[in-house]
C-alpha cells in the first residue's frame, strides 16, 4: 500500500491524521509506504511514478485536491485507488460513502473490495467530483486570496460576496447534433459527485457509478431573487428552481466567446476546453 499525503491539508491537521493511520496499520501488521507532497501537482507525479512501477494500491490522503491529483496520476486500468479523507471540505467522499472518521475509513480500506467508479475527462484533465465554470470559479478565486478564513466558512463568505458582484457568463451549449444553443447563466457544471464547497449540493441527484453526467445550469435571474436562490442551493433544492436546467448526459461541450477558467474538483485551469465526457466504471475505487 502506497499512501500519498498532502501534509498541509486542512490547515496542517492531516499530519495528526497520518499519525493515527500509522498506528492503526502497524497494529494490524499492514505494510505501507508514505509519500508526502511538497508543492501543487506533486501527488500527480508521485502517483504516476508509483503506478508505473506496479503499485497495486495507491491511497490519496488529503482533501478533494489531493484526490484529484492522485486520480490524474495513476494508471486507472492497473492501479486501485483508496481514500483516507482529511481535507476541510471532503466533498467527493460524501458521494462515495467513505466516512471522515479515520478508523472507519481505514477499516473500509482494509476490508472493502474495489468498485467500478465513473470519472470525467475535461480537456484531457480527469475529475471525480464536479467540473464547472461561472460563479464557482469566482468563489474559488476569492478563497485562494483569503488569508484569514478557512474551510466551509471561507467558501460561504466568498459565495455571498460573489453573488453580490458576479456578472453572468454567456456561452453556447453544443448538442450531439452539433447545434449550439446560447445561454446566459450563473453557473454551468457537470457532476459525478453531488456537492462542492464543503457540502453545497449543486448536483444532488448525481451518482458516481450510473454512467451518466449530471449537467446543471443555473441560469440568469434577477439580483433581487439571488438570496432566495442561495437558500435553495444550501438546502440541495437548486434543481427545483425555474431558472435551473438539468439533464443526464454522456458528453457535454460548452463554447465561450473568450477564454475562461474551469474548476475541476476545486482545482483551477485557465483556457481549458470545456469538452467533457465520462469514463464509465473506469476507476477501481475502494469504497463501501
Amino acid at each position: 500500500m502506497d499512501i500519498i499525503i498532502n501534509p498541509k491539508a486542512n490547515g496542517g491537521k492531516a499530519v495528526k491524521t497520518l499519525d493515527k493511520v500509522r498506528r492503526i496499520l502497524a497494529e494490524k501488521n499492514v505494510g505501507f509506504n508514505v509519500w508526502e507532497t511538497a508543492e501543487p501537482k506533486d501527488a500527480t507525479k508521485i502517483a504516476a511514478e508509483l503506478s508505473e512501477k506496479g503499485s497495486d494500491l495507491i491511497v490519496a490522503m488529503g482533501g478533494d485536491g489531493t484526490i484529484n491529483e492522485v486520480l490524474n496520476g495513476i494508471d486507472a486500468q492497473k492501479t486501485t485507488m483508496g481514500i483516507i479523507p482529511c481535507g476541510s471540505g471532503n466533498d467527493f467522499v460524501a458521494s462515495a460513502n467513505i466516512p471522515t472518521d479515520v478508523e472507519k475509513a481505514v477499516e473500509i480500506l482494509l476490508t472493502a473490495t474495489p468498485k467500478p467508479t465513473d470519472y470525467m475527462v475535461c480537456g484531457g484533465v480527469r475529475g471525480l467530483n464536479i467540473i464547472g465554470t461561472g460563479i464557482d470559479v469566482d468563489i474559488l478565486k476569492r478563497c485562494k486570496k483569503s488569508k484569514i478564513l478557512r474551510g466551509k466558512l471561507q467558501y460561504l463568505v466568498s459565495l455571498v460576496i460573489s453573488l453580490i458582484k458576479f456578472k453572468f457568463y454567456k456561452f453556447g451549449v453544443v448538442g450531439n447534433d452539433g447545434i449550439k444553443k446560447e445561454k446566459e447563466a450563473l453557473i454551468a457544471c457537470v457532476g459525478n459527485g453531488t456537492r462542492f464547497g464543503g457540502g453545497i449540493r449543486m448536483c444532488p441527484k448525481a451518482k458516481i457509478d450510473d454512467g451518466k453526467l449530471d449537467f446543471v445550469i443555473a441560469g440568469k435571474l434577477k439580483k433581487i431573487k439571488i438570496p432566495r436562490a442561495f437558500l435553495k442551493l444550501m438546502k440541495g433544492k437548486i434543481l427545483e428552481q425555474d431558472f435551473t436546467s438539468f439533464s443526464l448526459e454522456e458528453k457535454v461541450k460548452i463554447e465561450f466567446d473568450s477564454p475562461v477558467t474551469v474548476q475541476v474538483d476545486g482545482e483551477l485551469y485557465d483556457n481549458l476546453d470545456f469538452d467533457l465526457s465520462i469514463v464509465k466504471g473506469g476507476l477501481k475505487l475502494i469504497r463501501p
